[in-house]
């Protein structure tokens, strides 16, 4: 598994990280009126739940609560870490249904404490009326660019590919405060939400890495270790259906960084230059303090 808060070390005792896992992790389950759970994926060497996989969980919650339309937006505060080692209950609550929108608040927790809350958007679609979008930038195509394969990001079923070998341990390699990653997935999945919850779960996964680029002497091999990072706030929007077995380029611009924050804009395109959907993240990027309690703390 990858992301901006990912352990580079192995995951030795966890089950396998795989694209079946990744969906079984996000294709929720029915436990009770507007109620879902999520299953545990296992130990692992840094036991904390991407907010990806977390705001894949909510968009599959809700498209199963509201089956009748169709997820357009997630938005979701993350609180506080939620582990691998236990299940999640979630809970949809549609705050008002229409024959157009629905507006559900879904909130996640584990061991009955709230990890993460948030608004998920559903609509019953309309055909275009206007259609524009902020055109791809160019670059290199997956074929001519090597998969990722920095220890610890290994998923099997997924290929992901950066850009000019971007995503670099290497402190001192400094560029501009963006990265570009093809990402496809080997398999496809059995319904339209998890299409989506797959694309979700990379939303989160560059945005640290990519403030922290232009700053020599700061990488992302020192997240959790010598510098605090994690998700605190991530929005996506879907416009067009989306087939994660083809290639996806998610392009991610750092807007700001300072006061122990990065804020980031992105969007998905397919290899034909298409924007099937946009996204924003907010994270926490700051020095690491020593740590005066073992409960779990902000992500």
């Amino acid at each position: 598994m990858l992301s901006d808060e990912f352990d580079t070390q192995a995951d030795i005792a966890a089950p396998a990280w795989n694209q079946a896992e990744l969906q079984r992790l996000m294709d929720v389950q029915p436990s009770g009126a507007g109620r879902y759970l999520a299953p545990a994926h296992g130990p692992t060497a840094r036991d904390v739940v991407e907010a990806g996989q977390l705001l894949g969980d909510a968009v599959v919650a809700a498209a199963k609560h509201v089956p009748h339309q169709r997820v357009t937006s997630a938005s979701m505060i993350f609180s506080r870490a939620a582990a691998h080692t236990a299940p999640l209950d979630i809970e949809v609550d549609a705050l008002r249904s229409g024959r157009t929108f629905t507006t559900a608040q879904v909130t996640i927790r584990q061991h009955d404490s709230p990890r993460c809350a948030g608004i998920v958007l559903l609509d019953s679609g309309a055909p275009d009326l206007i259609r524009s979008a902020t055109p791809m930038q160019q670059v290199d195509p997956p074929d001519r660019l090597r998969p990722l394969a920095i220890p610890g990001t290994e998923v099997d079923g997924r290929d992901m590919r950066v850009v000019d070998d971007a995503y670099d341990p290497d402190p001192n390699r400094v560029g501009p405060p963006e990265l570009f990653v093809w990402t496809r997935f080997r398999d496809a999945p059995e319904h339209d939400y998890l299409h989506t919850a797959l694309l979700t779960q990379s939303s989160t996964h560059w945005t640290v890495a990519a403030a922290l680029r232009p700053h020599a002497g700061f990488g992302e091999a020192m997240a959790h270790r010598s510098i605090s990072t994690g998700i605190t706030m991530a929005t996506i929007t879907f416009h067009d259906e989306v087939d994660v077995t083809q290639w996806l380029l998610y392009a991610t611009r750092v807007t700001y960084a300072g006061r122990g924050h990065a804020q980031s804009e992105g969007q998905v395109y397919t290899e034909e230059g298409t924007v099937v959907a946009s996204y924003s993240v907010h994270a926490m990027v700051r020095g690491l303090e020593p740590r005066t309690t073992s409960s779990v703390t902000l992500l």
